[in-house]
């Protein structure tokens, strides 16, 4: 028997001679969090739908549990939770009925009302319960949606944007039972629009175009943005082109120096904490005074721009603008 959740092989989608998701490969453990970030049309869902077996690959192969995600039987799906982006409710039945109908699929004995309590207080939908499905907003039926994908206590989570229309206060209290179902062994595959919740996952995988560019920790999603750490560093007066040129040449240095202001240069280096006073010691040199030196700690979109700009037009310098107007949809 595997000890991994769900694993995926040269997974690859065509809708006829179009090609949306590209071969790629995953392997997910118990207790892991996954986010899937990407623009919109990137291939997220799709992925999230292969995985879960609800779309047939074109080519390559997804599991669960050890299994082919197409041949599930029964009971291996019913360890498994699915939000969709469309969420399937009874629109006759009440809030409270729809979510005690979801536990009733999955076997759970009628002594449930606790459980179904305790889900309807997590998102916040305890007062409307009576509420019948139709007269409820679409966020409404979206966190009931959530609360019947976890009924079951599920063993894999597969989430389609579960935090998509959701003010901050509430997508952390979200977020917080996914990190305590992780916490107790639960795999959750997490599909997100807001890139700042990267942090919130164990690994993130980066998507643009139907192709995973990268599927690494939010650590090094950050250092990937520049393919290194980065300083940024105030002088008294701004440096020529000739001390940028000195700057950029030195052994610690990886790559260009941008200019981030009128005073201000970005260094990338490999290690923040070891260059802080060679790269001090060099404006020295060259007669420049520094007044501050400081890491630039990226921030996820910040790195989800530039990655993806990156792997868009390979040949071209990188914006180091987050707020680029072609990718300004998937910023929070």
């Amino acid at each position: 028997m595997t000890s991994r959740h769900v694993h995926a092989e040269r997974l690859a989608k065509r809708f006829d001679d179009r090609q949306v998701i590209a071969p790629l490969d995953l392997e997910i453990e118990p207790g892991t969090i996954v986010g899937l970030i990407g623009p919109s049309g990137s291939g997220k869902t799709t992925t999230v739908r292969l995985l879960a077996g609800l779309l047939a690959p074109s080519d390559g192969s997804a599991e669960v549990f050890g299994v082919p995600s197409t041949e599930l039987s029964a009971a291996d799906r019913a360890r498994i939770g699915y939000l969709p982006q469309a969420p399937a409710l009874f629109p006759e039945l009440s809030l409270d009925e729809n979510l005690s109908f979801h536990a009733s699929m999955y076997g759970l004995p009628f002594r449930r009302r606790r459980r179904l309590d305790q889900l309807l207080d997590w998102v916040e939908l305890t007062e409307h319960r009576s509420k019948r499905v139709s007269q409820a907003s679409g966020g409404m039926q979206r966190r009931l949606a959530l609360a019947a994908a976890f009924v079951h206590d599920p063993e894999v989570v597969f989430l389609d944007e579960p935090t998509a229309g959701i003010d901050p206060i509430l997508r952390e209290k979200l977020w917080q039972r996914f990190r305590d179902a992780a916490e107790r062994g639960a795999s959750i595959v997490v599909t997100t629009q807001y890139v700042g919740e990267a942090g919130q996952c164990d690994l993130v995988g980066l998507l643009s175009d139907g192709e995973l560019l990268m599927l690494d920790t939010p650590q090094n999603l950050r250092r990937a943005a520049f393919d290194g750490e980065v300083l940024d560093i105030v002088t008294e007066r701004p440096l020529t082109d000739r001390e940028l040129e000195a700057l950029a040449a030195e052994p610690f240095v990886l790559g260009d120096v941008e200019r981030a202001g009128p005073s201000t240069v970005r260094v990338v280096v490999d290690d923040v904490d070891g260059c802080v006073e060679p790269a001090q010691a060099v404006l020295e040199r060259l007669g420049v005074t520094t007044t501050a030196v400081d890491e630039h700690v990226v921030d996820y979109d910040e790195a989800f721009v530039r990655v993806v700009q990156r792997h868009r037009r390979p040949d071209e310098p990188t914006a180091s603008d987050p707020a680029a107007p072609e990718l300004a949809e998937v910023a929070p």
